[in-house]
C-alpha cells in the first residue's frame, strides 16, 4: 500500500465566527492525483487554505510525510514539501516571468540551482519569454506560470485551487495535460475544482463536499459513473 502524504482528519475551521468545515477528513497517498468536487459554498477552497495554514484548524488534525504539521505557517510548509496555487492573484504581474519563478525559490538557502531549466522544460510556453512581464500573459499562461513557480520548491504534495477557472476549453485540457504531468514526475496533487468531469478524469480518487462535510469519496472512475454524482455536478 501507498504511504500517505497527507492526511487531514476532522477538519473544522471558518471565517471569524463563521464555521464553514464540519470535521472534514481527507487523505492523499504519494503519486496520487486526488480531485475535492462538490457545490458552490461546499468548504473546498476552505479545505485547502486550512491545509496551507492560512486558516486555523481547531479541532482536527493535518499531517504531512507522516509530521503533524496542524496550524504550521505557510513558510513552514513550503519547506517541508506542500506547495500551494490559489484561484485567484497567484502570479506578479509586474514582474517577469523568470523573476516570478525566483520568488516561487526565495526560500531556498542554497538557491535554485538548476530548477529553473527544468521547469521551463516542463513549461516550454514559457521558456522562451522569461523577461516578458506576468502582466501581459493570458489567462491560461498565467495559470501555467502560477504552476511553474510552485514547482520551483520542489513539492511532494501540491495544492490547486480551481486551476481551469475562467479558461477556454482548450486552455482547459492543456493545464490538465500538465497536471498529469507534474504527477507523473513524482509530486502527488490535491485538486478542488468546478470542471468536475476533467478533475475526475485525471484523478485517481475523489471526495465530493456539501455544506462543509464528506458526503461521498471512491475511486475517481466510480464517482464519474455514479448517477448521483452524475446529476448533481456533472449534467448528466
Amino acid at each position: 500500500m501507498k504511504n500517505r502524504v497527507l492526511e487531514a482528519e476532522g477538519v473544522v475551521t471558518g471565517y471569524g465566527e463563521v464555521e464553514i468545515l464540519h470535521g472534514v477528513d481527507i487523505v492523499v497517498h504519494e503519486a496520487e492525483i486526488v480531485a475535492i468536487i462538490g457545490p458552490n459554498g461546499a468548504g473546498k477552497s476552505t479545505f485547502l487554505k486550512a491545509v496551507f495554514g492560512l486558516l486555523k484548524v481547531d479541532p482536527g488534525r493535518i499531517s504531512l510525510m507522516g509530521e503533524e504539521c496542524t496550524n504550521k505557517r505557510p513558510d513552514e510548509l513550503v519547506l517541508k514539501g506542500l506547495g500551494y496555487v490559489p484561484q485567484v492573484d497567484n502570479v506578479f504581474a509586474s514582474l517577469t516571468i523568470n523573476e516570478n519563478l525566483e520568488m516561487g525559490a526565495y526560500v531556498l538557502s542554497d538557491g535554485a540551482g538548476d530548477r529553473y531549466e527544468r521547469v521551463y522544460e516542463m513549461f516550454p510556453d514559457l521558456a522562451g519569454r522569461r523577461g516578458e512581464l506576468a502582466g501581459r500573459l493570458s489567462g491560461g499562461q498565467r495559470q501555467m506560470l502560477a504552476l511553474a513557480r510552485a514547482l520551483m520548491l520542489d513539492p511532494k504534495v501540491l495544492l490547486l485551487d480551481e486551476p481551469s477557472a475562467s479558461l477556454s476549453p482548450k486552455m482547459v485540457g492543456v493545464i490538465f495535460e500538465r497536471i498529469a504531468a507534474i504527477n507523473e514526475s513524482g509530486t502527488a496533487i490535491l485538486l478542488v475544482e468546478q470542471n468536475t468531469k476533467e478533475a475526475l478524469s485525471v484523478s485517481d480518487r475523489g471526495y465530493v463536499l456539501a455544506t462543509g462535510e464528506n458526503r461521498l469519496e471512491g475511486e475517481a472512475r466510480g464517482l464519474l459513473e455514479n448517477e448521483d454524482v452524475g446529476k448533481l455536478y456533472l449534467g448528466t
